[in-house]
């Protein structure tokens, strides 16, 4: 529907610009060099301002004309990326710079971004240049799509992913009450490599940083100085997933019947009844993975605790930019939410915040927002935790999610967080957030836009 509605809209004000042409010089030419004349002077700056005033979201659309001239708009706060190269034989536009570096085998520097409220137009002759479109706002690139979607060999996602693993040190050393020894640390799915990396780095460091209060403060310690010196953490490939699917995004008819055949894991190397098992997720969006598959396989192998981390923060509020996330009563942190309200008796306020978002969806306001600010991440996360908990489960579980300011601090550049703060960047997505809140109170399973 999106892309029909963009059509016409474009489509609209493209005739629009035709037309005012041929009015001009019907009179003074054939309409043979009227149509040359049309193709020399269109204004696609200008039919894409007219095209594109009253849009809301995040967006990277491409379109071409038929005398073969062709632009790339992009949304005024930069949400969906945007990347080009050129030379003299080619322009070519995408959604990352890996994949543009790989096709054409070209360094980084040469890979320009498509600035937010900005189209870059190429003309029939091959001419291109960056136009601005509308009024760039308060630039908030998404940042979920460097967590999860973005290719992870980019060198600046590399780095990003691998600092949201190591910034979680501090909170895995609490969960596993520094036990080292008895701890093995591995990671679920692939994507989730690069932060486990650099989770082991800060692991790491954490060790040298304790040799050196040993060997060098002098430090009393129960260890020899051998033990100490030779100690490395346990890392173990213990979760092996098919790469060819991903859970996240199949259909929600087919996913619970999918994660149960995805996975399997690797036995013999967890200590039974003694040692903690750690494991890295890059997020944890509806917990259904965990329920149905990853933790029945985890417990089977024995451990006296399963730590799940997450190197994104909880995912709490639905997208309306190009991911297709918009039925609030999926997400795990969510119906930890309402279970916590609900615990507590204080299911009067849900009533509340439905009767504001019924009278009052203009989008000035996300009222869902309330909600979560009656309970601190870690109470949610401890329900999440009993949420996603199998039935018969032995070991004990925790569940331990990165903190906001961690995340704007491994990626400083891509500030856009309404998935986990739901601080929507526009009106548009503050509608779809109390939307989806007023579809989940009326029983509604559709989406919010």
């Amino acid at each position: 529907v999106d892309t029909v509605t963009v059509m016409e809209k474009i489509g609209h004000f493209l005739d629009v610009e035709v037309q005012e042409l041929f009015e001009k010089y019907k009179d003074q030419f054939t309409n043979k060099e009227v149509s040359d004349i049309i193709e020399n002077e269109l204004d696609l700056q200008r039919v894409l301002k007219r095209a594109c005033k009253d849009f809301d979201g995040g967006y990277s659309m491409a379109g071409m004309t038929g005398s073969g001239s062709a632009f790339v708009v992009r949304d005024p706060s930069g949400i969906r990326p945007a990347f080009y190269f050129a030379n003299d034989e080619i322009v070519v536009v995408a959604s990352e710079k890996q994949a543009i570096k790989t096709a054409f085998n070209v360094e980084y520097k040469q890979i320009e971004e498509i600035q937010p409220g900005h189209a870059l137009i190429i003309n029939k002759s091959g001419d291109y240049a960056q136009k601005q479109i509308l009024t760039p706002l308060e630039k908030t690139s998404c940042s979920f799509e460097r967590i999860y979607f973005s290719r992870g060999n980019d060198p600046e996602i590399y780095k990003e992913r691998k600092q949201l693993g190591h910034l979680l040190v501090p909170q895995v050393l609490k969960a596993i009450n520094f036990d080292l020894k008895n701890t093995v640390f591995s990671y679920v799915p692939n994507t989730a490599e690069t932060a486990f990396f650099g989770l082991m780095e800060g692991i790491q460091d954490y060790l040298v940083s304790k040799q050196k209060d040993i060997i060098i403060d002098g430090k009393p310690s129960v260890d020899s100085l051998e033990e100490i010196l030779s100690f490395r953490p346990r890392i173990e490939k213990i979760v092996i997933k098919d790469v060819k699917v991903r859970t996240f995004i199949t259909d929600d008819e087919h996913r619970d019947e999918m994660v149960a055949h995805v996975y399997d894991t690797t036995y013999e190397v967890i200590n039974k009844g003694k040692d903690t098992l750690v494991v890295i997720d890059d997020s944890i969006v509806r917990g259904t993975t965990l329920e149905k598959s990853i933790l029945k396989m985890l417990d089977r192998l024995g451990p006296k605790k399963i730590v799940v981390i997450s190197s994104a923060p909880q995912i709490r509020f639905p997208d309306c930019y190009g991911i297709d996330m918009s039925k609030m009563g999926d997400f795990v942190a969510f119906r930890a939410m309402i279970q916590l309200i609900k615990d507590q008796g204080r299911d009067y306020i849900l009533g509340e915040v439905y009767e504001q978002c019924r009278a009052q969806n203009d989008g000035s306001e996300n009222f869902v927002k309330k909600l979560y600010k009656l309970f601190t991440p870690e109470e949610i996360s401890e329900k999440i935790g009993e949420i996603v908990r199998p039935e018969g489960m032995k070991a004990e579980l925790e569940i331990v999610f990165q903190s906001i300011e961690n995340l704007h601090k491994a990626i400083p550049n891509h500030s856009g967080d309404w998935y986990f703060t739901g601080n929507f960047p526009t009106p548009g997505g503050m509608k779809v957030a109390n939307k989806s809140y007023l579809n989940y109170m009326e029983g509604k399973l559709v989406r919010a836009y």
